[in-house]
């Protein structure tokens, strides 16, 4: 059933709206249909829509660009829908990760029609979900203009705070093999599990750096995250892979980071099974440094990685900027304060219309 978004009804309101429309990864089509229509009748906006993405720009010739991006979709609901607000706070799936988020852009992408840089709009699809899947990756991969500028504002969930690009990932895999044997006569076996303690003990022992990066310092890590191996209660096992995962800083390529873990744990069989860059926040753009300015919040690195690192790839620096506490993405009582659904959109409002 297509959905209409009352733009008019406030940014408290259009987020309830928005959590209420399922869009559960892959399932964003009566939401991306209602962004669209919702967009549609901007005269200051040209819209496009790719799948399920949605693309909106303004075209005024200003000499900076800014793109403004938010997923639509959502993890599986664990029975939070319909929305509920509960004093300061507006409960429900997507509250925080990130349907609060596109509230904003809505809102904003609708109202500011003379922005004093040209602003690109981003609604996209299949956030939560894997890469391949990812409606921004395709859009970098199909039409990377769409997607060009000098700041990228990811609205992912901050606490209304600044978080300056993100970390890189990567999980490797160290296969450890020995000889199969009876338990009975384990003697005449060789333990593959038992082999893995000295790896264990190298990625205890291990001392992460602490690189800072457009001035802000980011914590590195490489952890045991799965152990596995075993045949049956009465075998010696002759296979054990232990699965490491690798969080690096942004001064640090992936071909940088597979290289230093394959020399932290030379002598084993590494084998690296995924990866994803880490963003260098670009703190020392222009644009990026107005935004900061107009914030007024000290910015501080994102531990994690999230989508500006596809900005990043593109070569345009990104931040992340949202309401809602990251730490409650994906939970039951997943909610946004209503005080920070205001804060972003004045803030982001004031910066656009250059009041700040």
């Amino acid at each position: 059933m297509p959905v209409d978004l009352d733009l008019a009804a406030g940014v408290v309101a259009l987020t309830a709206q928005l959590v209420d429309v399922p869009s559960e990864s892959g399932d964003e089509q009566v939401l991306a249909d209602a962004v669209e229509q919702a967009l549609a009748g901007a005269a200051h906006l040209v819209v496009e829509r790719i799948g399920h993405n949605v693309v909106a720009r303004t075209d005024l010739g200003r000499p900076e660009r800014v793109v403004i991006g938010g997923h639509l979709d959502t993890v599986p609901s664990a029975g939070n829908l319909p929305h509920r607000i509960e004093g300061d706070r507006l409960y429900g799936l997507g509250a925080c990760d990130m349907k609060g988020g596109v509230a904003v852009a809505l809102l904003l992408a609708a109202s500011v029609a003379e922005p004093v840089r040209d602003v690109t709009y981003v609604f996209y699809e299949c956030e939560e979900v894997e890469a391949a899947r990812n409606g921004l990756g395709l859009l970098a991969g199909a039409r990377p203009d769409l997607l060009a500028g000098d700041l990228a504002i990811l609205m992912e969930p901050s606490d209304a705070g600044i978080e300056g690009g993100c970390q890189g990932t990567l999980r490797a895999e160290v296969r450890l093999t020995g000889r199969r044997a009876h338990s009975a006569r384990s003697w005449m076996g060789d333990n593959a599990v038992h082999a893995a303690g000295p790896v264990l003990q190298r990625l205890r022992g291990y001392e992460p750096r602490r690189p800072v990066v457009d001035g802000l310092e980011y914590r590195e890590g490489l952890s045991a995250v799965a152990i596995s191996g075993g045949v049956a209660g009465n075998v010696i096992p002759d296979s054990c892979v232990v699965t490491v995962n690798h969080r690096f800083a942004p001064d640090r390529s992936v071909d940088e980071a597979i290289a230093h873990v394959r020399e932290v744990l030379a002598g084993y069989d590494v084998e690296i099974v995924d990866s994803a860059p880490a963003a260098a926040p670009g703190l020392d753009r222009p644009a990026a440094a107005d935004f900061v300015c107009a914030v007024g919040a000290v910015p501080r690195p994102k531990f994690g990685w999230t989508d500006v690192a596809r900005f990043s790839e593109l070569g345009v620096p990104a931040l992340n900027y949202g309401p809602g506490d990251p730490l409650l993405a994906h939970a039951s009582d997943e909610n946004v304060p209503l005080a920070q659904l205001h804060a972003c959109e004045d803030a982001l409002r004031a910066w656009l219309s250059g009041r700040s």
